[in-house]
């Protein structure tokens, strides 16, 4: 690598910076997970829709899918996605606020609270713990 191309993995010497990655990543893998076990249980779901919402099914099933997909590549350079960070936290924040706005008269209110008032804060705290923001500076750098 020349000396002056940026590094697009941002290592931290002290330990205490490796403990709260080591940390952040782990709560990234289990919130993949959650999405993951997320789309499992959504296929018979969409297997059980009828014409008017099978559509409407497979794109949350999917929406599952990439969310994980996402969740990963946050945990594998969570340092290197610009922007990412930011709009999978505004995502399921918006999903916890409306369910909680629709509340419990709306099927699935209650359950989409729960679950994406818990990824939420996950994120958050992975987005603390593993300075996501930093991934601005990286990108300023590399471009």
């Amino acid at each position: 690598m020349p000396a002056h191309a940026p590094s697009l993995h941002v290592e931290t010497g002290t330990g205490s910076a490796r403990i709260r990655d080591r940390v952040a990543r782990a709560l990234l893998v289990l919130a993949a997970a959650g999405a993951v076990a997320a789309v499992a249980g959504a296929v018979g779901t969409v297997a059980a829709a009828g014409p008017a919402t099978r559509l409407v099914e497979t794109w949350r099933m999917l929406g599952f899918g990439v969310f994980a997909g996402v969740f990963l590549l946050l945990a594998y350079r969570p340092r290197l996605y610009a922007g990412i960070w930011e709009l999978a936290i505004l995502n399921k924040l918006g999903l916890t606020l409306a369910a909680l706005s629709f509340g419990s008269g709306t099927d699935g209110a209650g359950v989409a609270l729960i679950a994406d008032g818990a990824v939420t804060v996950i994120l958050l705290a992975a987005y603390v713990l593993s300075r996501g923001w930093a991934a601005w500076s990286t990108a300023r750098a590399v471009a």
